[in-house]
């Protein structure tokens, strides 16, 4: 008889065990979603040089929306910070389009993401300005 006795007690450890785990699950999946909604940002900020002037700019993007600066059209689709403190990375993925080209408007003249620790990674390649990402919020 002490059998069926220690098969009620698993079955309740058991059950006990998948219950804890569930819980478990649910709120740790809960806070890496609220963790990564605050790595991204809804704001870009970059500044450009015009090499012919010198002058440099400051911009802010509203991710998703485009945003006309002398012949360019930029238009930031994602910003993300990185999940480290020590030394942050901000990335986003960016969309530029020079006007004064009329061959071909939907052509850009960058499309992807760029880094701010390291632009060169992905060069801005323009004969007039530079864009360099400076943060994301």
């Amino acid at each position: 008889m002490p059998l069926k006795t220690n098969i009620k007690l698993g079955k309740i450890k058991l059950i006990k065990s998948l219950f804890c785990l569930t819980i478990f699950i649910f709120f740790f999946d809960s806070f890496a979603s609220e963790n990564n909604k605050n790595l991204e940002g809804n704001f870009v900020e970059i500044k450009i040089l015009d090499k012919v002037s010198s002058k440099n700019s400051k911009l802010i993007l509203k991710i998703g929306e485009e945003t006309k600066f002398e012949n360019l059209i930029i238009k930031s689709l994602k910003c993300k910070n990185s999940e480290f403190d020590d030394n942050p990375e901000v990335t986003a993925y960016l969309q530029v389009k020079d006007i004064t080209f009329k061959d071909n408007d939907k052509v850009f003249v960058f499309n992807g993401w760029t880094f701010s620790s390291s632009p060169s990674l992905r060069p801005f390649d323009h004969p007039v300005y530079d864009i360099w990402l400076i943060k994301c919020y």
